[in-house]
């Protein structure tokens, strides 16, 4: 008995150091699929520099940096290095409120003029009707405007709230969703408000000082003075990689400000991937992490297409919810000026996968993401870099077609440039400056020093200005249109924002007297 109990037991040994030694082995080659396969993304995608981590349970079992975190002084990337999140910070932003939720101060179901009294709606009925869920899963009918935080920035987070009274719903509450940072912004001020502490204080507290997260701030300066942090890049016409400025989002900060390195968000997967715990301490109740990462509103169709088993596409509360090749994901992206990012989570194959890139508005997050998802879930793979590559070369050539259309020639601005300028005003965006120095129209957008350059008629396509006071060569897609009225006066810009069909009108201020003609 005593042998056959031996042999039973080293038997049993052997088949467990057999599995394991195949389970790391069939690892390793998981590992080297993906190392492959993002090398040529990187090369493909003419990306400075990406960082991936991938956690199974609670443990990372994947991270690496590809590419150049600065890419003119060839500095890699680690998994270590900071990169601006955008959006992915939405997650953060609305637990806060799962959180205030947990300790009584505030539910759902409640109004979000009345948490927020500088809060105001485009009337009466929205400011009724509207409760804090809506604001988390973007149904309050009002449609994007983000050109009106992007192009008109500031640091004063009740400026900007108070534009929110005169955006214009593009349909019923709850009847389609609409992304909108604006709804982001008041949560975090709602946090501000019944907290006592800013929403950067409670972002650290909550989340990153509990999880470890030591890489991480909310800083542009931070970010900028670190060691290891990336520097961020757009990618030209001819697919040179091009250094541009990082953008302070301070002002719509719970939107989109966290900085973030691939292993501190791993840790914050960990708390989505475990019922709200890190370590064994709970981050977040349970019964938020459910409704969060469940649908709260459909955001399209997203019927099945040229991938029959990828479908559904709706909204959490901060997360995306899809079903991706018979599994359930849970995801967001992020994009900010240089950076683009992707924090996606599976959760009942308890798989989660962070990717932060310093290209502006990229597909690597999404390419890398599913790449990767393909290998580990053991599905048949998809060409996915091969994909997102090709609709991006269909894409160039389009919108080479569209510039090709403008302008009209042989002609000319029907006023003498001083009558262009002054100042112009929409209540739902901000402040246009228009001014004349050295026979050239100027003005500002965002942080951008732009010069207006003739288009044809009465139409200036804004370029942006070096510091040497060099123009962009490339044409923009912002051409402001000069209206006058029935005197022949200039009074308004017509600038087609925001994905609008019609010109968003800016009004020239009273204070503001035209020049005689």
């Amino acid at each position: 008995m005593k042998f056959l109990l031996t042999f039973i037991f080293c038997s049993w040994f052997s088949f467990s150091l057999f599995s394991q030694v195949g389970k790391v082995g069939r690892q390793k080659d998981q590992f080297e699929a993906i190392d492959s396969v993002l090398g040529q993304v990187l090369k493909d995608h003419h990306v400075a520099g990406f960082a991936v981590a991938v956690v199974k349970g609670d443990k990372i079992i994947y991270n690496k940096g590809f590419g150049y975190r600065d890419f003119a002084n060839k500095k890699p990337v680690t998994p270590n290095t900071l990169f601006a999140i955008g959006s992915s910070s939405k997650a953060f932003t609305a637990s806060l409120l799962g959180l205030l939720r947990a300790d009584g101060k505030l539910t759902f179901e409640d109004r979000a003029v009345s948490l927020l009294p500088t809060l105001r709606f485009y009337n009466d009925e929205m400011d009724n009707q509207i409760v804090v869920k809506d604001l988390m899963a973007h149904r309050t009918g009002l449609s994007r405007y983000d050109l009106s935080w992007f192009l008109f920035n500031s640091k004063n987070r009740d400026s900007l709230i108070s534009r929110v009274r005169f955006m214009k719903p593009s349909s019923g509450l709850r009847m389609k969703w609409f992304y909108n940072n604006f709804m982001y912004l008041a949560q975090g001020m709602i946090v501000e408000r019944l907290s006592g502490k800013t929403w950067e204080q409670n972002i650290q507290e909550k989340f990153f000082t509990p999880l470890q997260m030591t890489r991480s701030n909310t800083d542009l300066l931070a970010f900028q003075r670190d060691s290891d942090a990336s520097l961020p890049y757009t990618l030209s016409k001819d697919n040179t990689i091009k250094l541009i400025d990082y953008y302070n989002i301070s002002g719509m900060g719970p939107a989109g400000s966290i900085n973030s390195s691939a292993n501190d968000m791993s840790n914050w997967l960990k708390v989505w991937l475990n019922r709200g715990y890190f370590n064994g301490k709970e981050i977040l109740p349970a019964n938020y992490i459910n409704e969060a990462a469940s649908s709260q509103m459909v955001m399209d169709a997203a019927l099945p297409d040229k991938h029959k088993d990828v479908f559904l596409s709706n909204y959490g509360l901060g997360w995306m919810i899809g079903s991706y090749r018979g599994h359930y994901q849970v995801e967001h992206g992020g994009n900010i000026n240089g950076f683009s990012a992707n924090v996606a989570f599976f959760p009942t194959d308890t798989l989660g996968i962070v990717v932060l890139t310093n290209q502006n508005v990229s597909k690597v997050p999404t390419v890398v993401r599913n790449s990767i998802a393909d290998i580990l879930l053991g599905l048949n793979p998809i060409d996915w870099n091969g994909e997102k590559k090709a609709e991006i070369d269909s894409l160039r050539h389009i919108k080479k077609e569209d510039e090709e259309k403008l302008p009209v020639t042989a002609t000319k601005p029907s006023h003498s440039l001083k009558q262009y300028t002054g100042s112009f005003e929409n209540p739902a965006y901000g402040i246009i400056e228009v001014r004349l120095k050295d026979n050239k129209l100027y003005s500002e957008l965002g942080y951008e020093r732009v010069v207006l350059i003739h288009r044809h008629y009465d139409v200036f396509d804004p370029r942006s200005v070096d510091k040497n006071g060099v123009a962009d060569t490339e044409p923009s897609n912002l051409l402001f249109n000069f209206f006058s009225d029935v005197d022949g006066q200039i009074q308004g810009i017509g600038i087609l924002l925001d994905g609008s069909e019609k010109p968003v009108m800016f009004d020239r201020k009273p204070s503001s007297v035209a020049a005689s003609r």
